[in-house]
């Protein structure tokens, strides 16, 4: 008989665990994540399952902080690492080394997990976007100082703005370093914001593996993070990174990035040429004009004349330079949130249309109230003259014009009483008679039916 041979658990897994590592040192394994548990040490843990087996997976965190994207419950991977025994609790586990999407490509899937969820956070809310500066004084470029892109840059800028100052933060724009290098040169002009009034991160074309660096989470946050207005300008117009979506404002190119930031200083100095060239037209007709004019005059007088004139021209053009510089000055000096909400305004309405519709109203509803008041005054002019007529006819005064008066009792108790017949009134008695203009005071001397004596007394 053999010996028999007891193991303990521990000796039993521990060697267990030593065969199968010798034996499965390196293998692929397909399935679908399940259980997916991310823990604060940086480490991922997971099931991988296919139809009705499963495996624990462990993804730890130096080999996790490699992917590129976000592992998830559902999600068909490929993953690459041996197999082991965790001996605490006696369970077969894959270590993991790396780990792949099927399907869709790593690089993508990443891309659509971060867009995601910078999207749920709010990083590229068009209410967070500052707008750039209208003149700015200096522009911070981050790129690299030895590629096309910082000489396209420079090419336009002086072609539409001589005077604008470029300041380049050298960066690494490829590979595994480029999105630190990248958000330290935002850092570094945030730090020195005092220098430059908007920041360009530039970059030429490439494949998106070439561009992978502008879609990391840390970069997109320090630019989502900066004090300063961030234009994006990386790739050709049909690329879209991260930083695209968070920055303030997206270029098609760098060379396009040079013109938006000197789009407003370029408008202004066409302008300023095209008043110019309007002025100098107009010297040159004016002058044409006046050599006919004085055409048939003496030579003296003419160059006399026409030195006069041509001094008052060159009076006018530096007058009107003057004034060019000085309303150049003031539109330079308007303050830039003005500016951006007047033409905000402007470009959601158009009120030319909606004054003159109002101004048509105002003219109609006028001329309508002003034939109103003149028919209204009229009418209530001519019922007013009726009015008063009628009035004429019925009143005392037009009776007394006539030669008839108004005798009244004065004194006693029937002082007032409108005296009607002669047995009414006493000898003695004083009476008032009210005439058309003015009255009489009498006393009565004598009364008769027929004929009455009155003594006049006094008259008011």
């Amino acid at each position: 008989m053999t010996e028999r041979r007891i193991w303990s658990v521990r000796s039993l897994v521990t060697n267990v665990r030593q065969q199968i590592e010798m034996t499965y040192t390196d293998l692929w394994v397909e399935g679908e994540i399940s259980n997916c548990r991310p823990a604060p040490s940086g480490h991922i843990y997971f099931t991988l399952k296919d139809g009705e087996a499963q495996l624990p997976v462990v993804l730890f965190r130096r080999q996790a902080g490699l992917l590129r994207f976000r592992p998830a419950d559902g999600l068909s991977v490929l993953v690459r690492g041996r197999i082991s025994v965790y001996e605490s609790r006696g369970q077969l586990q894959l270590i993991a080394e790396t780990m792949e999407p099927r399907g869709a490509g790593a690089l993508q899937l990443a891309f659509e997990q971060l867009k995601a969820r910078l999207l749920a956070e709010g990083l590229f809310d068009a209410s967070r976007k500052r707008q750039l500066p209208s003149f700015p004084k200096c522009v911070g470029i981050v790129t690299s100082l030895s590629g096309a892109v910082i000489r396209d840059i420079v090419t336009v800028v002086r072609r539409r703005h001589a005077r604008l100052n470029l300041l380049v933060y050298p960066a690494t724009m490829q590979g595994g370093s480029s999105p630190e290098s990248v958000a330290a040169g935002i850092r570094w002009f945030n730090k020195n914001a005092s220098l430059v009034d908007v920041i360009v991160v530039a970059r030429g074309g490439g494949s998106m593996e070439d561009l992978a660096g502008f879609n990391d989470e840390a970069l997109a946050r320090t630019i989502a993070a900066s004090g300063l207005p961030v234009v994006s300008a990386i790739g050709h117009e049909t690329d879209f990174t991260i930083a695209d979506f968070v920055a303030d404002l997206r270029a098609a190119t760098p060379s396009a990035a040079a013109e938006l930031i000197t789009s407003a200083q370029h408008r202004i100095e066409e302008r300023v040429v095209a008043l110019s060239a309007r002025v100098q037209r107009a010297g040159r007709f004016h002058l044409m004009h006046a050599r006919q004019r004085y055409a048939r005059l003496s030579a003296e007088a003419v160059l006399n004349r026409l030195r006069d004139a041509v001094n008052r021209r060159d009076q006018r053009l530096d007058e009107l330079r003057l004034r060019l510089e000085a309303a150049a000055q003031r539109r330079l000096r308007v303050p830039i949130q003005r500016l951006n909400s007047i033409s905000d305004r402007l470009r959601r309405q158009d009120i030319s249309i909606r004054i003159a519709a109002t101004d048509h109203r105002l003219q109609a509803v006028a001329v309508r109230l002003q034939r109103a008041a003149v028919q209204t005054v009229a009418s209530r002019h001519t019922r007013l003259e009726m009015t008063s007529a009628r009035l004429d006819a019925l009143s005392p005064l037009a009776v007394l014009s006539r030669g008839y008066a108004l005798v009244y009792l004065q004194g006693g108790a029937a002082d007032g009483t409108l005296l009607r017949s002669s047995a009414d009134a006493a000898v003695g008695q004083t009476i008032r008679a009210r005439l058309a203009q003015g009255t009489l005071e009498a006393e009565i001397s004598q009364t008769h039916m027929e004929d009455a004596h009155i003594m006049e007394t006094s008259k008011s």
